[in-house]
């Protein structure tokens, strides 16, 4: 059975940092895409940043780039989000999501962080 577990959210203040940890189980580390999505109230869920250990991929929306790093622990199953500079529009609740690397979309999902940035 896949599962993901989304920790590390808080409250911060604006330009505070906070790291994202999503550690997973149930499938092959190096087979799957990790990918960190936000959604704040009243809007659509957002996809942050995306990881493929195995070929050394990731990307990054363009409203994080320069702030988040995506990362990634083979050893440790775990996948982390670095977010530096933090924004009051970085609030949202942050979710991590995985699938089998070339999938059109991520079907397996953990339960969210909360992420607040104060002004």
């Amino acid at each position: 059975e896949v599962q993901l577990q989304a920790s590390g959210g808080g409250l911060v203040q604006t330009g505070g940092s906070l790291r994202l940890s999503c550690v997973v189980s149930g499938f092959t580390f190096d087979d799957y895409s990790i990918g960190w999505f936000r959604q704040a109230p009243g809007k659509e869920r957002e996809g942050v940043s995306c990881i493929s250990s195995a070929y050394g991929q990731f990307n990054y929306v363009d409203s994080v780039k320069g702030r988040f790093t995506i990362s990634s622990d083979k050893a440790q199953r775990t996948v982390y989000l670095q977010m530096n500079n933090l924004k009051p529009e970085d609030t949202a609740v942050y979710y991590c999501a995985a699938d089998q690397v070339g999938a059109i979309d991520f079907h397996y999902w953990g339960q969210g962080t909360q992420v607040t940035v104060s002004s």
